[in-house]
């Protein structure tokens, strides 16, 4: 029997490095407009793309060198296991808690790749239990933040009493390239940053909100939307320029077919928490959802001082919707690699 998930708290945490987005527009330009021809085209994707700064993993000059697989990895494993480390003690003292309280832990990623596992590299430091079960989840892209808070939920309602750390970290700009002389690799380093969000869920009562309902819609033959092409240097971005007008018109149909299938319509929910994967995606999703133009606010507030950092970027959402005070209820909505939307509905307490 399943029992209700409550989410105790939300935490974020970000790389030292920052990135201004001046800095990241004349870096680009200085590296890339002498070898690839239609860079000027593209010149003004840094002044419209809605962000004022960003955090990386490693301060700008280093991406002015070329890096492999090694150096890329070890950077992943580094500031990765920092991040998760400072976000889980971030969100177990928001909840009252210590490691050893947890029971499973699920972390998302699709931006670096370390076995073991960041979870089981940081057992003894973070303090877990020898029983733990851990789920590391790859490959979900941007739609991981809320994909993997509903695998986090549905986790918790099988196992009465118990309590789950959900962790959503990627180090996004350790795929810029050098060698990438494409559009959306241009794209990507005007968009892309770091990050890290977690999550404490525990079946029961108490908490902020009830995690009430999850869903997931995979839209056929779209695999070329989004994604990672792999290659001896390392990932090599897939974005195509179609992902607005796409969600534009296939979103709102999507999301509406989720909650039905959880007895909602969008008429019960008070307000969309979405990931912000850029200014057009973010004008798309609230034309789709009926939304008046401007007001995922939020979302654009998150974009422009973080950036897109992939799959927590929706919980750095979340925190400020929740600190802001939450409607009765809300949908967190978020789109990723397949090509995908994922919806969790939750239900605020008191």
């Amino acid at each position: 029997m399943n029992e209700r998930v409550t989410l105790l708290s939300v935490a974020t945490a970000v790389p030292e490095a920052i990135i201004t987005q001046s800095e990241a527009a004349a870096t680009s330009a200085r590296l890339f407009a002498h070898r690839f021809k239609d860079f000027r085209h593209l010149v003004g994707v840094f002044e419209n793309a809605g962000i004022n700064k960003r955090h990386a993993a490693r301060p700008l000059s280093w991406f002015e060198d070329n890096h492999g697989w090694p150096d890329r990895m070890a950077a992943y494993a580094e500031v990765a296991g920092q991040l998760f480390a400072e976000a889980a003690a971030k969100a177990l003292a928001g909840a009252g808690l210590e490691a050893g309280d947890i029971d499973c832990v699920v972390t998302v990623s699709s931006t670096g790749i370390v076995t073991p596992s960041l979870d089981a590299r940081l057992a003894r430091q973070l303090g877990f239990r020898a029983d733990i079960e851990r789920v590391p989840v790859f490959g979900l892209g941007c739609a991981a933040g809320v994909s993997g808070l509903g695998i986090a939920a549905r986790l918790a309602a099988v196992r009465p009493g118990k309590t789950v750390l959900f962790v959503a970290i990627e180090l996004c700009t350790l795929a810029f390239r050098l060698d990438e002389l494409t559009r959306p690799n241009i794209i990507a380093t005007a968009l892309f940053a770091d990050g890290a969000a977690a999550c404490i869920l525990r079946s029961g009562d108490g908490g902020i909100a009830e995690i009430e309902s999850s869903g997931e819609h995979l839209f056929p033959d779209t695999l070329d939307i989004m994604g990672w092409k792999i290659d001896d240097t390392g990932f090599g971005i897939i974005l195509a320029q179609s992902l607005p007008p796409f969600a534009e018109r296939e979103l709102g149909p999507a999301i509406d077919g989720i909650l039905a299938r959880n007895g909602l319509t969008r008429a019960d929910i008070g307000r969309f928490i979405c990931h912000p994967g850029g200014t057009k995606v973010l004008g798309a999703m609230e034309a789709t959802l009926g939304l008046e133009q401007g007001s995922l606010d939020h979302e654009r507030a998150v974009l422009s001082e973080y950036g897109n950092m992939s799959s927590p970027t929706v919980l750095f959402v979340l925190e400020r919707a929740i600190a802001a005070g939450l409607p009765e209820r809300v949908a967190m909505i978020a789109m990723g690699p397949g090509f995908s939307a994922s919806c969790v509905t939750l239900r605020r307490i008191g």
